[in-house]
């Protein structure tokens, strides 16, 4: 099992209010990601979970059981950090069996378990080394492994990949994708970075001062998000957000042109990701801008145009028939991938 329930969860900090009023179902099996910019909350209520920071109001449930007042280690799950935290003059083995050993658990019963998780994490040729003989992704390999071992109800990640590289952080990634798949255990992962978010999630939880501005699949967030929050937290580079007025079933962008608008409530912004916009010549599409920058990243193209009071309008193309920088250009937005936000932030309207 490994069902956890938040009921109205708030965390205060003297007289500074951090978690406020969250509700949240996570079923049995399910791979969370809880994202936000820094000082969202993300990691508080990650050890809110795990028993690390006291609940100031509401109450969190694991599997049905009231576990709001009890420490972590009545609660049945295992938590593994940004730092690795190995005891340096332990052999692998030694440190991912440690927990078992202080518990009592019989010596063979302490070999199998290590011996499991070695074999999920593919770490059974380093079992007898120290972790200064290890790579950075291994050594987080062993953090990983030391929780296994003991069957928890659930995991916690609290911005495991941090500390590595850039092509450590995609071999991990895989990693604990695999490992997800192969336990089929609740994980709650916390990160900054959409891309671990996008990638490992089944459900994402985007977090905006201590409350949930959205839930849902990666796809609908990106797809459909429910405000301008969501909408240019998600997505790298972030959605293009436009000042847009409409009148009937049509929207118009000051200074520039516009097109159909599928909604009832009065927009004043209109939304659309770089790879939904299409460059023409000058006096065409939506509006005309100045190419002001283009970044060469090899698969993409970024072209960057200077829309005048539209601001900088970020395009992704697949480096084509790239313009050059200083030369007018018009912008073609997909009709049936634009996103409209009333004045508040709220979408009134997608396509």
């Amino acid at each position: 099992m490994g069902a956890i329930t938040l009921q109205s969860v708030e965390k205060w900090f003297g007289d500074t209010q951090v978690i406020r009023g969250v509700d949240l179902d996570i079923a049995q099996g399910e791979f969370v990601v809880f994202v936000g910019p820094s000082g969202c909350g993300k990691s508080t209520l990650l050890r809110m979970i795990g028993g690390l920071e006291e609940t100031s109001r509401g109450a969190i449930l694991i599997d049905g059981r009231d576990v709001t007042a009890e420490p972590p280690a009545r609660r049945g799950l295992t938590m593994v950090f940004q730092s690795y935290a190995l005891y340096p003059h332990m052999s692998v083995r030694e440190n991912m069996g440690f927990s078992l050993k202080m518990a009592g658990a019989p010596k063979a019963e302490v070999d199998a378990k290590v011996d499991r998780a070695a074999d999920i994490l593919k770490l059974g040729a380093y079992l007898d080394r120290r972790p200064k003989a290890l790579s950075g992704g291994q050594r987080q390999r062993v953090a990983i492994g030391r929780s296994i071992v003991r069957d928890p109800t659930a995991f916690l990640f609290d911005e495991p990949l941090s500390n590595l590289d850039a092509a450590l952080r995609v071999e991990m990634r895989y990693e604990i994708a695999k490992l997800h798949q192969n336990l089929d255990a609740t994980m709650i992962y916390v990160t900054h970075d959409q891309v671990e978010a996008m990638t490992l999630a089944d459900r994402i939880v985007v977090l905006e001062f201590g409350t949930i501005a959205q839930v849902g699949h990666p796809r609908a967030l990106y797809e459909r998000p429910a405000n301008l929050f969501v909408a240019q937290f998600i997505g790298s580079p972030k959605m293009n957000v436009l000042p847009c007025e409409a009148s009937g079933a049509t929207y118009r962008l000051p200074g520039g042109r516009g097109g159909a608008y599928p909604g009832a409530r009065t927009p004043a912004h209109l939304g659309v990701r770089p790879e939904h916009i299409a460059i023409g010549p000058g006096g065409s599409g939506q509006c005309d801008g100045v190419v002001d920058l283009v970044e060469y990243l090899g698969a993409d193209t970024f072209v960057i145009v200077d829309a005048g009071g539209l601001g900088r309008i970020t395009i992704r193309t697949d480096g084509q028939a790239v313009p050059r920088p200083g030369e007018t250009v018009g912008l073609h937005f997909a009709e049936q991938h634009l996103h409209f936000f009333d004045a508040e932030g709220h979408a009134v309207a997608h396509r």
